[in-house]
Formats: C-alpha cells, sequence, structure tokens
C-alpha cells in the first residue's frame, strides 16, 4: 500500500509541477505579446508623427512669411500715404513749396542770406562719408 500512496502522491506533484510551468509559459507569452504591441503601437504613433510633422514645419515657415510680407505692405503703405501727402502739400500749400525749396535745393531770395547751423553728429557724417571715398 506504501507504493501506490507513494505513486499517487507523485502523480500529483507531478500535475501541480506540469500546471506551474504552463503558467509560466503563458506568463512568459502574455509578456512578450505585451511587449510587441507596445512596440506596434509606438510604430504606429511614429508614422503618423513622421507623416504630420513636415506639413506641419511648412505650415509654420508660410506663416512666418505671411507676417513678413504683412509687415512689409503695411511700412509700404505708411511710405505711399506719407508721399501722397508730400505730393498734396507741393501742389497746394505754397508756404511748403518755399520752405522745401529752401531747404533741399538751397534756393534764396533776393538779397537774403542764409545760415546753415549743423550739429556735431552731421559733421562727423560728412566727416565720414568723405573718408570712405
Amino acid at each position: 500500500m506504501t507504493k501506490r500512496f507513494t505513486a499517487v502522491i507523485s502523480a500529483e506533484v507531478d500535475h501541480s509541477y506540469g500546471d506551474f510551468r504552463a503558467r509560466r509559459e503563458a506568463t512568459v507569452w502574455q509578456r512578450w505579446n505585451r511587449v510587441l504591441l507596445t512596440l506596434l503601437l509606438l510604430s504606429v504613433w511614429l508614422v503618423i508623427v513622421s507623416l504630420f510633422v513636415p506639413p506641419y514645419k511648412k505650415l509654420q515657415i508660410g506663416h512666418a512669411d505671411i507676417d513678413k510680407l504683412q509687415a512689409q505692405r503695411d511700412e509700404q503703405q505708411a511710405l505711399l500715404s506719407h508721399q501722397t501727402r508730400e505730393v498734396n502739400l507741393l501742389k497746394t500749400d505754397p508756404a511748403y513749396l518755399e520752405t522745401i525749396a529752401r531747404d533741399r535745393l538751397d534756393l534764396m531770395k533776393e538779397g537774403e542770406t542764409i545760415f546753415r547751423v549743423e550739429s556735431a553728429a552731421g559733421n562727423n557724417r560728412k566727416s565720414l562719408d568723405s573718408a570712405k571715398r
């Protein structure tokens, strides 16, 4: 009877060891499945990002170009309005025309003496310009 009892116990022990081994192998496969699933999701995410990053960079560059062009347009519009105002003043205001003629063209009335007072910065600028030539 002891032999029979020993055989039954050893069969039970082998069976429980087999379950442990099967469970261990199952957990190893589950871990591999999780790792592979994580790698798959990571690769899909990287593909999606790589598809959308270059167009997004082009969009940002386009916005920067638009902002730069709008600033240039605003500057040109300001210059145009200033020059339009000056042309209107030259056509309609004789006092302004006289001031511009005296200042820019160095014109003067008969019997008039003009004294020009220039700042030190103006003298330095002229000396630098003549030194460059």
